[in-house]
């Protein structure tokens, strides 16, 4: 048997149907407590076809400790599905759906149900001797450009060495389905993601991604040299992705987009639906991002940072305290002693300085020294920092931002 699956597998083979030899795209996505699925699997079935085969796994999840109207409308969701796959199957595309209703309430969750959908995904691929298939990631609200499959396949191609990439997102920020209070949440919360992930470039850090779980895709046998996806109830796309980040010949699709929903939800403790929930529960006009100046000072430390090999550097106040509660003293010794060179002496450091400790860095940043700022406010003034023109609406400030994210 395949060693990851042998040793990392959490269930054994889940979809009996043979592999079709052309497979190359798995889409794996996880379905709990979902009325609109269907809406997500026809974006999928209306896409341009790639040459290769495609395959959609749909894991419909709960935990044992579910609400019973969790599980009703999990079955029915299982029932409209497997009603509609009759309806719309296709030779160049399948559609599978598995019934995971009763996961152990201490793992339960979207990670887990990724998890279990990714495996199979590498189970079918080895089947047909395909590691370098690929394993996309959906989320069973979202939709997606006609052209989805094709650019998935074509930038693989083109980009051979990549072993995973981000995929470029468009939250709808205008029409009738949603309240104007929530387009309003989601304009500023996608906002908030591209703040984030341009200050990030900004200070020079060498993991500027964005890493949404309905927008990445990763090579099977990239996906099983990391050992998988982990069972996180929330923020797995952001552990996982940054695992995978640190080993290069990560890239960014920019050719099409998904569309993730805006919708208020409650299934995962953080996230997008849950921000939206909490933007209405607040009744607040703006949404509160990090302080530029927290950026500005992670900056000049970043730009220092070879010095660092060889001799001490002057660092902002704010990074010098958050460094003394991560051993940064010991670290650096470690660091230097194992370097052979200043660009070598760099690679290790930020190994070391990793996306999970800048995020910690902002946010000790902002409860003890530069309070949140509405993200209006924020993403104008970075805006600026990079020689551009401030934006006066919400709405072009965000475009602009989608811009750059393309460019």
């Amino acid at each position: 048997m395949n060693y990851y699956l042998n040793r990392f597998s959490v269930r054994e083979q889940l979809i009996a149907d043979k592999v079709a030899s052309d497979v190359g795209i798995i889409v794996v996505i996880p379905c709990f407590n979902e009325p609109n699925l269907v809406s997500s699997l026809q974006s999928l079935a209306h896409c341009d076809l790639p040459s290769c085969g495609v395959e959609v796994i749909t894991v419909i999840n709960a935990s044992e400790i579910a609400k019973e109207v969790e599980i009703q409308q999990n079955k029915q969701t299982f029932i409209q599905a497997k009603k509609w796959m009759k309806e719309n199957q296709q030779r160049k595309i399948k559609f599978y759906f598995l019934d995971e209703n009763q996961l152990p309430a201490k793992d339960a969750g979207v990670g887990l149900a990724r998890k279990i959908g990714m495996d199979e995904a590498v189970r079918r691929l080895e089947t047909i001797n395909n590691p370098n298939g690929i394993i996309l990631c959906f989320d069973a609200d979202a939709k997606c450009d006609t052209n989805y499959l094709v650019e998935v396949e074509k930038h693989f191609i083109k980009h051979s060495r990549t072993l995973a990439c981000s995929i470029h997102f468009e939250h709808p920020i205008e029409g009738d389905e949603f309240s104007d209070k929530i387009y309003n949440g989601i304009l500023q919360y996608e906002l908030h993601l591209r703040y984030y992930k341009n200050a990030i470039n900004y200070c020079g850090l060498p993991y500027a991604f964005h890493t949404i779980g309905s927008s990445m895709a990763v090579r099977s046998i990239t996906y099983q040299k990391q050992n998988g996806m982990n069972k996180r109830k929330a923020g797995e796309d952001f552990y996982f992705l940054h695992k995978i980040i640190p080993l290069g010949n990560f890239t960014e699709l920019k050719t099409t987009k998904v569309i993730p929903s805006p919708r208020v939800s409650e299934r995962v403790p953080f996230g997008t639906g849950k921000a939206i929930q909490n933007w209405l529960n607040e009744d607040k006009e703006e949404l509160l991002s990090y302080s530029i100046k927290s950026f500005i000072d992670l900056k000049q430390f970043c730009d220092r940072v070879a010095d660092l090999y060889t001799h001490e550097i002057t660092i902002p106040k704010t990074v010098q305290a958050f460094l003394t509660t991560i051993d940064f003293e010991v670290n650096l010794l470690k660091i230097r002693k194992n370097s052979t060179s200043t660009t070598h002496f760099v690679k290790l450091f930020y190994n070391w300085f990793n996306a999970f400790k800048v995020l910690k860095y902002i946010h000790f940043a902002r409860d003890n020294y530069y309070s949140d700022i509405p993200v209006f406010k924020g993403a104008n003034e970075l805006l600026m920092l990079l020689g551009e023109q401030e934006q006066h609406s919400l709405k072009v400030l965000l475009l602009k931002y989608r811009a750059i994210d393309t460019n």
